[in-house]
């Protein structure tokens, strides 16, 4: 496998992408024959065709298909790599990649990583923001995926140093003309006689409700389990159940006056985010300081 060069793999990619070598020549700068001889040197190695030939030009094979999918993906590292050299070479500070759960990038945190980033003194660094599975996160950080994450303060942070961020509070969503709407709070078992519209049984709100429901000698009825909150509360606009979301995240699509939302009254319903992070020594100057302003935020809030 050594002869497997970046030329080759880009070529072929080319190649795919155009399905058609004389094109992809024409685009790369080179003779066809040169690719031509190219895409043989990788059949040669890897021991099969790669390239289907037909009259309009070629296609790849299901082993040409799994070698291209493989190049692309190294290639995109690869551009990846050059762009944080380049970066640093440019001056750039930093690049920190952050977790966090579905909760924490439907309400703030996205603007105060906007509100970091357009301070002139952090104008060079960059920041990657992913979304985990709460649950997930502190594992991940532990392992150097990521400098920071953020999740709820009640998950297993695996001995992690952590630090308080933003609390949040749950309410549910209904339509304008439920029954429930003319209310200013809610409890979470008057909201059993209803169906409910969830997130998946792996996030954590979902395990929350559970055990929320089982104490109160109820079971949650979900006519609809969905990906995200956006959906959720789509489908609680077309009258079709009720949901358990953030204040914050209901609050916006409210506005638009075929949703109410109402806070709950159980105590567990406001909860606090979490900002685990890699030991004080192992962070750089760049994750040290958007951890330091996402902490600050905890205060303001």
């Amino acid at each position: 496998m050594h002869d497997l060069d970046l030329k080759s793999l880009r070529l072929l990619v080319a190649v795919c992408e155009h399905g058609n070598i004389k094109a992809a020549a024409l685009a790369e700068h080179i003779e066809p024959s040169a690719i031509s001889k190219r895409i043989a040197a990788l059949e040669a190695t890897l021991g099969g065709p790669l390239l289907l030939r037909h009259r309009r030009g070629v296609a790849p094979t299901p082993l040409g298909q799994a070698l291209l999918e493989h190049a692309r993906a190294i290639l995109f590292t690869l551009g990846r790599v050059e762009a944080d050299v380049a970066a640093f070479r440019g001056g750039v500070r930093g690049h920190v990649r952050l977790l966090a759960s579905a909760s924490a990038v439907a309400e703030s945190l996205p603007d105060d990583v906007a509100a970091f980033m357009r301070d002139p003194a952090n104008r060079d660094i960059q920041i990657d923001i992913e979304e985990r599975l709460s649950r997930d996160i502190p594992r991940a950080v532990r392992d150097g995926t990521a400098a920071i994450g953020v999740c709820w303060d009640s998950v297993d942070l695996l001995g992690l140093p952590q630090r308080p961020y933003r609390t949040d509070q749950l309410a549910l969503a209904v339509a304008a003309d439920h029954p429930l709407a003319r209310r200013r709070r809610v409890a979470f078992e008057q909201t059993l006689d209803f169906e409910h519209v969830g997130l998946p049984p792996s996030t954590a709100v979902h395990a929350m409700l559970s055990r929320a429901a089982a104490r109160a000698g109820g079971v949650l009825r979900y006519r609809a389990v969905v990906s995200n909150f956006d959906a959720a509360l789509r489908v609680v606009a077309a009258g079709l159940g009720v949901s358990v979301i953030p204040l914050q995240v209901g609050q916006s699509h409210a506005r638009h006056g075929a949703l109410r939302v109402l806070p709950l009254s159980n105590p567990w319903a406001a909860r606090r985010f979490a900002l685990c992070h890699a030991a004080p020594g192992q962070l750089s100057a760049a994750a040290a300081r958007l951890l330091d302003h996402l902490a600050a935020q905890a205060t303001t809030a």
